[in-house]
């Protein structure tokens, strides 16, 4: 079988490392971006617990790639600063997601600098994946789905100059996004927000003005949030399949992917040759996003309700508290309130 991966990202650099290792599977991989500007954009924080295993699958040890390990997150929901909630983390760190990336791939066949059309690729490949992310160039656009911009900087800081010592996230009122401060250690952190109000320019620019570093690289790029029950058709019907982002697989409250999307393309590697049982798989898998997705649009729409949503609040808490492993972080009933009210 002949296998197209297109769009070398988390989800994308998996696949490549698991279906380069299958006998009867030849892989080759297309990234848009040339191989010298290639880079893994938006926010490094992901959980040590579930990386390492993934990382695991792939023969590569998680804990060559971290770059700070998280014990404590702030989280202001206030106007001044002086509201917040304060997590324990329990795994939360920030790594070089780019090099893991890049050693995922090694030894592979890439394309760098390449976006072919379908109907390029449908005469010589057997199965077309789309690991495009929110772009999903392969697959049936969709409607009515809710995405955030966003915008990144990499910052260097002197020494001492740094306006946190661990992460740091700034809660947007609605829950219409968040600013965050990712530590990279050695000075370096990366500074971004997104906002579907589209105040995350701003507020990252006056955050800069406040704090000042050396800004050495700026990204920026749309997260889709529409969770995957919300993002079929999972397949064009022919050749192409979709992974990863491109069918939602982000936790809309934290707007989180890294994990999900590797996930993801872990289903898709169990069950490449039977695509309803790998939808089923996903739409299983990632069922309670479709609870957070609601939580989450009820909130900027300004139609949340403490009473009427509870029982979805409650949802949402009992499985984060569940998987506390799994998001880096303790959860508790008293800080959902307090984002809940924001």
């Amino acid at each position: 079988m002949k296998v197209a991966v297109v769009g070398i990202g988390v989800a994308g650099a998996y696949l490549m490392n698991q279906l380069s290792d299958m006998h009867d599977v030849r892989v080759t991989g297309f990234e848009r971006m040339p191989e010298d500007q290639h880079d893994a954009v938006c926010a490094w924080a992901t959980c040590e617990n579930v990386m390492a295993g993934l990382a695991k699958n792939c023969g590569l040890n998680f804990d060559d790639y971290v770059l700070h390990d998280g014990k404590r997150m702030r989280v202001d929901v206030g106007s001044d600063g002086s509201d917040y909630v304060d997590l324990k983390l329990k795994g939360m760190v920030s790594y070089d997601k780019l090099k893991l990336i890049q050693d995922m791939v090694k030894g592979t066949e890439i394309r760098f600098g390449r976006a072919p059309g379908k109907e390029e690729l449908e005469p010589d490949f057997d199965l077309i994946i789309d690991a495009t992310g929110f772009h999903r160039n392969y697959l049936p656009k969709l409607q009515n789905e809710l995405w955030i911009p966003c915008v990144q900087y990499k910052v260097k800081y002197e020494r001492g100059q740094e306006p946190f010592d661990d992460f740091y996230l700034k809660a947007f009122p609605s829950m219409t996004g968040y600013f965050w401060y990712f530590p990279l250690g050695n000075g370096y952190a990366h500074v971004g927000a997104g906002d579907f109000s589209k105040a995350h320019n701003q507020f990252v620019d006056e955050f800069m003005k406040r704090h000042p570093g050396t800004a050495l690289k700026k990204v920026g790029r749309p997260v889709r949030i529409t969770p995957p029950a919300s993002c079929e058709p999972f397949t064009d019907g022919r050749k192409t399949v979709g992974v990863g982002e491109s069918i939602g697989t982000v936790f809309a409250l934290l707007g989180e992917g890294i994990i999900p999307s590797t996930w993801c393309a872990d289903l898709f590697v169990r069950n490449m040759h039977d695509l309803a049982a790998y939808r089923q798989a996903v739409l299983k898998k990632f069922e309670i996003y479709s609870t957070v997705f609601r939580f989450v649009q009820l909130k900027i729409q300004g139609r949340f309700s403490m009473i009427k949503n509870a029982p979805d609040m409650i949802k949402i808490y009992n499985h984060m508290k569940g998987e506390e492993d799994r998001y880096g972080m303790a959860v508790r009933m008293a800080d959902m309130l307090k984002v809940a009210k924001l």
